[in-house]
């Protein structure tokens, strides 16, 4: 008995050994769990796996960026770890890059208003050999050939307003105040002169308003394309063509009537215009591209006259510009959270003007092509500065034209 009584108490005595390593072990391991939670919160992990829990769908276990201590024993009645937070809001909005073309390709948020002013500068200056009394809408041609270089310098300064109805739907309405300035050297052939006239003409004030519907169409993202289609509608408020008085006596040759050559230069179209279009973004790591494809159709003016001085009103019945469709394709990229650029080509193609259902003489099918650099700089959370820069590609385009706007939301 006192042999086995022996092997008893060491028995008991290797027992106790063991229970206070298993006691040393569990302080240990506590210690532990305090050091890698610790070491979680330092990291960051704790945020990473509440943002990732917020994408796991209601009763399955939370993603986690490393396991906790323990998480596998489940068998011991523990529960899995459920979902904690909520989902970050999806941004299902297009990406932002720099404006360069009329079209914004980026929408208004809900219940935000973006007031933008803006000023364009345009130039252009155009050597030509054609008959007196083109104009906008050339009417009456009498047939005298007349060699011309026409300058044109064009300051417009606008204030556009855009309203997010919904994060999908956003109004715009745009105000333009124009300054127009034209010189117009010739000297008319088969007259015996031998002298260059310039015959200059200036004019300002409101131009045509425009009002315009953008809708989102769909959800892109990343290498998906965003789809936002448009509608703007043009009105007639500038002063027009047929409205300013043309000239009939300063630069009148051998009593021919009228040069056709306003005294004051118009700042509106004078026609209602209509113009539906579509704008796409593919978001590509790291660029994003961007186009517009739009159809304008200019609506008809019946009972049209012009003023001709001293010869008073001149009838020219039904007159219809030609319609115009627009094409524009770029890319831009970021370089820095503030900075973007941009880079671009825009095409229009304009159609023939006709009076009373036939085409008038000199009107002709025009391309515009323009070259595009733009730049996006964000000065703050709510104001961004846009610059543009269009350089002429075809000889009909105007040979430069800079834009800056200045958006802020409120």
């Amino acid at each position: 008995m006192t042999e086995q009584g022996e092997r008893i108490d060491a028995m008991r005595s290797q027992i106790e050994a063991q229970s206070a390593q298993i006691e040393a072990m569990k302080h240990a391991l506590a210690a532990q769990e305090n050091d890698y939670r610790a070491l979680r919160h330092a990291v960051g992990l704790d945020t990473l796996d509440r943002q990732r829990a917020g994408n796991v769908k209601a009763g399955n276990a939370t993603a986690s960026a490393l396991p906790m201590p323990g998480a596998g024993a489940q068998s011991a009645g523990q529960t899995p770890d459920q979902p904690v937070g909520q989902a970050p809001e999806r941004d299902t909005g297009p990406p932002a890059v720099a404006p360069i073309f009329e079209q914004p390709g980026v929408l208004t948020p809900r219940g935000k208003l973006v007031v933008e002013p803006s000023y364009q500068f345009g130039y252009s200056s155009a050597n030509r050999v054609s008959l007196i009394g083109y104009t906008v809408i050339p009417a009456i041609l009498i047939g005298l050939i007349d060699a011309r270089e026409v300058k044109t310098t064009t300051h417009t300064a606008a204030l556009a307003m855009r309203y997010g109805l919904t994060n999908r739907l956003e109004l715009e309405l745009r105000v333009p105040y124009l300054y127009n300035h034209t010189d117009t050297v010739s000297r008319e052939i088969f007259t015996g002169s031998a002298q260059d006239n310039v015959f200059t003409s200036s004019g300002h004030g409101l131009g045509d308003v425009e009002a315009t519907a953008r809708y989102q169409i769909n959800d892109g993202g990343a290498d998906r394309p965003y789809y936002i289609g448009w509608l703007r509608f043009k009105s007639r408020t500038g002063t027009d063509p047929f409205e300013v008085v043309t000239d009939c006596v300063t630069r009148c040759v051998q009593n021919a009537t009228g040069t056709g050559l306003p005294l004051e230069v118009p700042t509106g179209s004078g026609f209602y215009s209509l113009q539906p279009g579509l704008t796409w973004l593919y978001p590509s790591d790291p660029v994003v591209f961007f186009g517009n494809l739009s159809y304008l159709h200019n609506f008809p003016r019946r009972g049209v006259s012009r003023n001709v001085l001293l010869a008073g009103k001149e009838y020219l019945g039904k007159v219809s510009v030609g319609d115009v469709v627009d094409v524009s394709l770029g890319m831009g990229f970021a370089l820095n959270d503030k900075a973007s650029i941009s880079l671009g080509y825009d095409q229009s193609f304009i159609g023939i003007t006709k009076q009373n259902n036939k085409t008038v003489a000199g009107s002709a099918k025009s391309v515009l092509g323009t070259l595009l650099i733009g730049g996006s700089y964000r000065l703050n959370e709510k104001r961004t500065l846009n610059f543009a820069l269009g350089v002429g590609a075809t000889r009909d385009t105007p040979d430069v034209t800079v834009t800056v706007r200045v958006p802020t939301m409120y």
